[in-house]
């Protein structure tokens, strides 16, 4: 039975994505400080503090979920950013996209007495229509506070993602994703899991930020939890990776809704920023990506 690996922060992203690969999960260790974990959550605890909790048994009776955190913290907006992190997930992901996508961002408290989350693959967010063959999410969840098995440390099942359809997980094949703050657990959407309970008497908390193939909706709705009028200053790297980008050659492009001739007809979405097209040079390399592609599955 696979076992939870253990990642230093200096790993190459390639070794991460194929761990994922071959494992589904993995820890990566140490990767922020504690000034940067007090910064993260200077900036993110009043809105979790006013988070009412699920309304559900899946999204934890005892559990609150605080979204919209690239709009609200700037100590977020880099870990979305984060090199090793980042690197993993466009490794992992682009065997199945020309662009990766942010999916969601989620700050999840889990409190004392919550019971254990039903054990499932994330990948249903989209209802369970993908193909196994493609894998579909790259997900972190980042430890703001420790993780115990007592507090409600991640149950996740290695291996689980090369499973065949309808496999259950035994007890023995469960384990936990115990790891200090700053740590980071890195899985992906295949991979069974879920929020373990929390006996203890102390919130579990883990930011979770997931990136996703850029042609699938995201389960985070970035264009309004952080709308245009918040993410024009922001870093045109994170613009994109919210979405405000061509997802591929034909995928993405909108029409400004101006009078007759105020403005091009077609554009791409950082014209929404710039008011004018001041680079399609992508579009080529993406139209001959799109029909290589084509090509090869005809």
């Amino acid at each position: 039975m696979p076992q939870l690996q253990r990642l230093s922060a200096a790993s190459d992203p390639e070794k991460l994505a194929q761990v994922l690969r071959d494992d589904g999960a993995a820890i990566v260790e140490d990767v922020l400080d504690a000034a940067a974990l007090e910064r993260l959550k200077s900036e993110i605890m009043p809105y979790v503090e006013a988070t009412e909790p699920g309304r559900d048994d899946f999204t934890g009776r005892k559990t609150t979920r605080t979204g919209a955190l690239v709009a609200r913290s700037e100590a977020c907006r880099d870990l979305v950013m984060d090199d090793l992190i980042l690197g993993g997930a466009n490794s992992f992901l682009k065997p199945f996209c020309e662009r990766v996508q942010l999916h969601l961002t989620q700050l999840i408290r889990i409190q004392p007495g919550q019971v254990k989350q039903p054990l499932h693959r994330d990948r249903l967010a989209w209802g369970g229509f993908l193909q196994d063959s493609i894998e579909p999410q790259f997900n972190t969840i980042w430890a703001v506070t420790d993780f115990t098995q007592e507090n409600g440390a991640t149950q996740v099942i290695p291996g689980s993602n090369n499973w065949e359809a309808g496999r259950e997980a035994g007890p023995d094949e469960i384990q936990y994703a115990e790891m200090k703050a700053g740590s980071v657990l890195v899985y992906s959407g295949s991979v069974i899991h879920s929020g373990g309970a929390n006996n203890a008497d102390h919130d579990r908390m883990g930011l979770n930020i997931t990136y996703a193939l850029g042609w699938l909706r995201q389960e985070e709705n970035q264009y309004l939890s952080c709308p245009p009028h918040i993410a024009k200053d922001f870093d045109p790297a994170l613009r994109d990776l919210l979405g405000y980008c061509m997802g591929s050659y034909a995928l993405g492009y909108y029409t400004p809704p101006t009078g007759p001739g105020e403005s091009p007809e077609v554009v791409p979405p950082e014209f929404l920023f710039s008011g004018k097209v001041t680079d399609w040079s992508d579009g080529d390399d993406l139209y001959e990506s799109v029909s290589r592609r084509s090509s090869e599955t005809v």
